[in-house]
């Protein structure tokens, strides 16, 4: 199948599901309300039509915006339940793991599995300690106490470690 036929067919199909969507809402209203559709939920479901569109055109690779905007649709959804904004201090250090997710989303849709296996789980590791150092310093959480400095040592023990063991392969 060509790539404008995917097109046209992938656009097809996401301009029926919102068409009927809106359709749904018109006529049942209480249906919105039933869902808890706030902003970020939005948000949220752009991330899904980006997914699906690159599904549908055979493009893995829009597995990576689609988990960046679905990531960060989640991060205001917390934030808009919890009144938390402040915790954007920290939390956007979650957004290179949200590229590892996409990254490795990629890679089991067929782009370079082996490759996008192991960036995306580097990227969602130094997420990870990124946004637990982060929130150490900031207050958003209280793992580590005053100890939260021993973090940023250990991050720097392990790219030490990692530069000498690929200098000598």
């Amino acid at each position: 199948m060509s790539r404008q036929r995917r097109s046209n067919i992938a656009v097809g199909v996401i301009l029926i599901l919102v068409g009927a969507w809106f359709l749904v809402q018109r006529f049942f209203p209480e249906l919105r309300l039933a869902l808890d559709l706030s902003w970020p939920v939005s948000i949220i479901i752009v991330g899904g039509v980006l997914l699906l569109l690159g599904l549908l055109l055979g493009l893995p690779g829009m597995a990576v915006p689609a988990a960046v905007v679905a990531g960060i649709g989640g991060l205001l959804y917390w934030q808009n339940a919890t009144g938390e904004w402040s915790s954007w201090a920290y939390a956007w250090t979650l957004i290179p793991g949200f590229v590892g997710v996409g990254t490795l989303l990629a890679g089991l849709l067929g782009e370079n599995p082996r490759q996008s296996a192991a960036h995306g789980l580097n990227l969602i590791v130094i997420s990870a300690v990124l946004f637990t150092i982060f929130a150490s310093i900031f207050g958003g959480l209280d793992l580590f106490g005053p100890y939260w400095p021993v973090l940023l040592i250990l991050l720097g023990l392990w790219l030490l470690a990692r530069a000498v063991i690929y200098r000598r392969k």
